[in-house]
């Protein structure tokens, strides 16, 4: 590096001498000079620090002292013996604990239960050795059973939490399209924590609560069109805007609210065929409630 910080040296030098030379007849040909010159030895000291310091990071990376979190890898180093057994599931659970104390954000949660998927794997592999002792491999079998719980529970945190934050996120859109596909990334989260636990019901609890809210969210959007078209008189397009609340509200089953709802939007349906059929102006024009006076 040395002889690479010489020779920038060199060149930085002989540029300014040339411009120096080449500028002669300028005012102060030194400092435009000086400027080129400097602008080489910043270029030339920025590579050798990039380069010293990616050597670095490759020279400690391959004798094994960089460290990040304490996680198992699944595709190379299983776990053959018990001490790195015991300390690789003392970092889950230290790491664990503090995730659960602090209520960490759900993301934290995602990734505790990403490291729990490496542990496993990793002592997956190890117990196919078949020169393993009989020692280590219950004591592999008996920490896989208690990481299995970990990765459980934090599987389960990650999509409650998730589902309830972007269900609040799409409580406070405003548009509709906004709504359902915030709602839509909540529900995405719940799927895939049901894939791994299809019998957990608190996941389906919470699946149907999403749904009800994006039906609801549709329902009241086009009730509300319809109310302003009725409104202004125009009474087959508040017709057709109903039709299509009852449609997102009936769509997905029955219970007694959507009943309800049913029951109501088909009411305000049958009175606006009535004022249709009663009245004489066009039907979808704004004074189709007032009739013309006789001559």
């Amino acid at each position: 590096m040395s002889g690479f910080m010489t020779a920038a040296a060199a060149a930085s030098a002989a540029l300014f001498f040339v411009l120096w030379w080449m500028l002669q007849g300028e005012e102060n040909p030194w400092i435009p000079a000086g400027l080129a010159a400097s602008v080489v030895m910043l270029v030339a000291a920025s590579a050798w620090l990039a380069v010293v310091r990616r050597s670095r990071v490759r020279h400690v990376r391959d004798s094994g002292e960089w460290r990040g979190h304490p996680r198992p890898r699944s595709s190379g180093n299983a776990i053959p013996s018990t001490s790195r057994h015991s300390a690789a599931l003392r970092a889950l659970h230290k790491q664990s604990m503090a995730a659960d104390a602090r209520e960490v954000s759900p993301q934290a949660h995602r990734e505790l239960y990403d490291l729990c998927s490496d542990y496993l794997s990793g002592t997956d592999q190890a117990l196919q050795a078949p020169s393993l002792p009989t020692e280590t491999r219950l004591a592999l079998r008996a920490g896989q059973e208690r990481v299995r719980t970990l990765q459980r529970h934090h599987l389960l945190t990650w999509a409650r939490g998730s589902a309830r934050s972007l269900t609040h996120e799409a409580q406070r859109r405003v548009r509709l399209y906004e709504k359902v596909e915030t709602a839509n990334r909540a529900l995405e989260c719940i799927d895939t924590a049901l894939r791994v636990y299809p019998d957990e019901e608190e996941l389906r609890i919470s699946a149907r609560a999403v749904r009800d809210f994006i039906t609801s969210s549709r329902v009241a959007h086009w009730v509300e069109l319809a109310e302003r078209a009725a409104f202004k008189g125009y009474y087959r397009r508040a017709i057709d805007r109903y039709r299509d609340a009852l449609f997102y509200l009936t769509r997905d089953g029955a219970d007694q609210d959507r009943e309800t709802g049913a029951e109501r939007i088909t009411r305000e349906i049958e009175l606006l065929r009535a004022r249709l059929a009663t009245q004489r102006a066009p039907i979808d024009s704004p004074g189709a409630n007032s009739k013309k006076a006789p001559k």
